[in-house]
């Protein structure tokens, strides 16, 4: 198989389906900052020492490639497979994974400045790269795509996991958060 086809270079692509598109069309902005998304956390990964959040992380990456196929969909066009369809149970595994985190993180009171250990910096980056996808998506909804709530919903939740994740790592590094300080 090539991986070059030619078929992209009128700045064209193929939704799930065979629907051709600008690859500047929303959709694709939305579901292209997922992979973007997908590729930090890869990076992540390398950073990270526990196995349960390696663990955690690479099923977080498969779990955006059903995100980023049901994005690949224009379901007006084409039925969602059963395999890119967000689930309550993922959204719910988000929120158990930060409850979790969160009873060994001490009381959040104040805004944190993004840094502290590498892996805890990257995880930021993360975050960051979220929340952008989250509006992507949005934007996507508000050209009147539809797009599933459980959708908006792991997405959402996925960058409050890495913002607790973040606090976590720098925590197990000993390495204390930065707090952000007005300046007087």
């Amino acid at each position: 198989m090539k991986i070059y086809t030619r078929t992209g270079d009128q700045g064209q692509t193929s939704l799930v389906g065979g629907q051709r598109v600008s690859k500047t069309c929303a959709r694709l902005e939305s579901y292209g900052t997922i992979d973007e998304l997908c590729s930090q956390i890869g990076l992540l990964i390398t950073y990270c020492k526990s196995e349960h959040d390696i663990q955690f992380l690479t099923n977080i990456q498969g779990e955006l490639f059903v995100v980023g196929g049901y994005l690949a969909t224009d379901n007006t066009q084409k039925e969602v497979r059963p395999g890119n369809i967000v689930t309550e149970e993922m959204v719910s595994a988000l929120e158990q994974e930060i409850d979790a985190i969160n009873t060994s993180l001490p009381p959040f009171r104040c805004f944190i400045l993004p840094g502290g250990c590498r892996a805890a910096a990257l995880c930021h980056v993360c975050r960051t790269v979220c929340r952008r996808a989250e509006r992507r998506i949005l934007a996507l909804v508000e050209e009147g795509a539809e797009v599933d709530a459980q959708v908006i919903s792991y997405v959402n939740r996925l960058s409050d996991y890495l913002f607790v994740l973040a606090r976590k790592l720098n925590i197990d590094e000993k390495h204390a958060e930065i707090i952000w300080q007005r300046n007087k």
